[in-house]
């Protein structure tokens, strides 16, 4: 039997007791920063406090976003850039694996540079590096691209005939070269002089290795092939002028496959981290440049990625790296243990919010409330400069945007039995925040006007469409089942549910009823 136990105590040891514990946010000086030189982002959960960002108290001006499909990343990512043009004049290069901004930047007046579609950046550019930095730097892409690094005698060939075809254009390997724009400037060699110089090397007859060097031509000739030498003709862009041009979307999605895309991106990850350094710091407020890199899953993973060294390298150069991603496991661990800030918006999938958590080390009750997210609320969390009293990870209500942020609603009812629909655990419906639904119906092949169509069909129903009716509009415009799949994995559909609604599709064009 239980008792009541009295117990003498000075009220200078009561003082010291947490009766009171203050909710998970930090205090309002670390949130509501002058508007004038910071970032407005929302409102936080707990007491509605305007959050304005800045990284002047963090170590770094580094963002890394994550979120499922239609979760709000894009959203995001436009209202941030947006407002630090405004508030800094910042400029913003995104390198756009999907072609996801295009429309937007075209909207905005902005530059649009679109590989494998008219543009082309050669390879062997030096955008003011050495030439003997630029060959480390092309043979490092290359080991994280391909499996050169595995033939270690293909890779010596390979650099070898880099660092000759600058020779022979008139560089001096270890000099940097002169102004683009200068009488003196020197054209720089491409890919095509690589080739040429390996090839010479195998007629002339005299390597003991013949099969390697031509196993090294053919890895090179893959990149200068008619109709795939995106990265073997001079240059159409000025790579000098893209930190000075505002908003600049970098659209690979006209690149065949991912390789060609990892090539593209990390040629010009290497470019901007060159040019920031040379320019260095200077007196002005905010970031100068910030870089967006979305679902480039290879080169944000990859240990040797520029993307991790220019995080590394933190606040010296006021150069923003935003790396954006559906599935943090892309993600290199050393990306989201560095960066000054992580916005967390909905992620369904358990093993990705054991990654997160497992990296960022936030609360349970932080866990619990980001798998209930909906479309545009987001979990912040910064890292200071200094040692802090008060939890680096706090809720943000919503995403306030520049513009009003659209909501759309798939459910999945009619696909679930009974016992499923009673269940509370399992989701009954999917938001998509409208942007980027578009955004994904295109990337999936949608036509521009049948997007336009389901967008519309979503209005009539109220912002609101059953799974059955979205599916069959996406077979009605030819969109494969492995891409719908894909789609419906990705927002965190399972893979039960799913067989069950091709099923019940099926069976209804035969004739049955759902």
């Amino acid at each position: 039997m239980g008792g009541i136990k009295a117990q003498s105590i000075t009220s200078k040891e009561l003082s010291r007791r947490p009766l009171f514990m203050r909710p998970p946010e930090p205090p309002p000086e670390f949130l509501m920063l002058d508007p004038a030189n910071s970032i407005y982002v929302g409102r936080t959960k707990m007491f509605q406090i305007p959050f304005n960002w800045s990284f002047m108290q963090l170590t770094n001006p580094h963002i890394c976003i994550v979120g499922i499909t239609g979760a709000g990343k894009s959203y995001f990512v436009k209202t941030f850039l947006s407002r630090a043009a405004f508030v800094w004049g910042s400029n913003a290069i995104i390198i756009d694996w999907a072609g996801e901004y295009k429309a937007w930047v075209k909207q905005t007046g902005g530059r649009i540079i679109s590989l494998g579609k008219g543009d082309f950046v050669n390879l062997l550019d030096l955008g003011g590096m050495r030439p003997i930095d630029r060959v480390k730097q092309i043979i490092r892409a290359l080991e994280i691209l391909t499996d050169i690094g595995s033939y270690p005698e293909q890779r010596r060939l390979t650099e070898q005939s880099i660092e000759e075809a600058y020779v022979r254009a008139g560089f001096r390997p270890d000099e940097p070269p002169a102004d683009e724009n200068s009488p003196d400037a020197v054209r720089p060699p491409t890919l095509k002089d690589v080739v040429n110089i390996l090839e010479e090397r195998l007629r002339a007859g005299t390597y003991e290795f013949p099969a390697e060097l031509e196993n090294a031509i053919y890895r090179v000739k893959q990149f200068t092939r008619k109709g795939n030498d995106f990265f073997a003709q001079p240059s159409t862009v000025k790579l000098g002028e893209l930190t000075t041009a505002g908003l600049v979307d970098i659209d690979l999605s006209g690149l065949p496959d991912e390789v060609l895309r990892g090539l593209a991106g990390l040629f010009f990850l290497q470019f901007l981290k060159e040019r920031m350094r040379a320019v260095g710091w200077s007196a002005q407020k905010g970031v100068k440049v910030f870089v967006v890199l979305d679902e480039a899953w290879k080169i944000a993973s990859d240990d040797r990625s520029d993307a991790i060294m220019i995080v590394r390298e933190g606040r010296k150069y006021q150069f923003g790296l935003i790396v954006a991603s559906q599935n943090p496991t892309d993600i290199n661990e050393a990306i989201f243990s560095n960066v000054g800030t992580t916005f967390i918006l909905r992620v369904k999938f358990e093993k990705f919010l054991d990654y997160i958590q497992g990296s960022l080390n936030f609360s349970p009750f932080m866990r619990g409330e980001i798998g209930k997210f909906g479309v545009g609320q987001c979990a912040v969390n910064m890292a200071f400069q200094t040692t802090t009293e008060f939890p680096e990870t706090f809720l943000l209500e919503r995403v306030h945007g520049e513009e009003p942020l659209q909501e759309y609603r798939m459910s999945i009812e009619s696909v679930l039995s009974a016992e499923a629909r009673e269940n509370p655990d399992i989701p009954k419906s999917y938001a998509f925040e409208r942007g980027e639904l578009r955004n994904r119906l295109v990337e999936f092949g949608v036509e521009d006007t049948s997007v336009t169509m389901m967008l519309n069909e979503f209005e009539k129903g109220e912002k609101a469409m059953d799974v059955i009716t979205f599916v069959n509009h996406l077979e009605e415009n030819n969109v494969p089942r492995p891409s719908t799949t894909s789609f419906l994995k990705s927002i965190g559909i399972e893979d039960a549910i799913i067989i069950d609604l091709f099923s019940r599709i099926d069976f209804m064009r035969g004739g049955g009823t759902a």
